[in-house]
């Protein structure tokens, strides 16, 4: 995930990072050639981009993130994955082959990571994050070289006070400021 320096993955508006993030050389180059699987489509297409990625093959989202691509007139933003949508309220969009997933979270994320195949990239929100807490092996944090005073945090708002312990596996910086940190679980409080 995207997040500001004082830990924010969007707005207060929850409105794509994009709008905020710093577009770097450097940062697209990164993008294109270690994480080209999570372009949108249509950046996909703009940026020649053809190579399928190598650490996933499903992403999953939250409704209001899902919503920020409806609202671009984009039913699946990502149709080279498999593309699940965790939501009570949606249907199913007829022009797409996104799956809606109304029941528990968890449940549906262990039933994928029980199948074969590459890693499961979770793209937004932070309610939805919260919920997975104890499903996730492994944060990959973008962070920008900016502050935003407010907005949504990595576990949404609603998120209780639980201690996790990561362990840094990875810490890169970029000449255009952005720093990538990979982390994995490594216990409980």
């Amino acid at each position: 995930m995207a997040s500001s320096l004082d830990g924010f993955i969007a707005g207060p508006d929850g409105s794509d990072p994009s709008s905020w993030w710093p577009m770097t050389d450097d940062y697209l180059d990164f993008i294109r050639t270690e994480y080209p699987e999570t372009l949108p489509g249509p950046a996909r297409q703009a940026l020649g981009v053809t190579d399928p990625g190598h650490h996933f093959d499903t992403v999953v989202e939250g409704r209001r993130s899902f919503e920020i691509g409806l609202a671009a007139g984009l039913p699946d933003a990502y149709p080279h994955l498999r593309h699940l949508v965790f939501s009570t309220t949606l249907e199913s969009p007829s022009d797409s082959d996104v799956e809606i997933v109304s029941g528990d979270p968890i449940e549906r994320i262990r039933q994928l990571k029980d199948e074969q195949g590459k890693g499961i990239w979770l793209v937004g929100g932070g309610t939805l994050a919260a919920s997975l807490r104890p499903e996730i092996d492994e944060l990959i944090i973008k962070l920008g070289p900016v502050t935003l005073g407010s907005g949504i945090p990595l576990w949404g708002h609603d998120a209780g006070f639980d201690r996790e312990i990561w362990s840094r596996t990875e810490a890169t910086s970029y000449p255009g400021g952005m720093t990538l940190l990979r982390f994995e679980r490594a216990g409980d409080g």
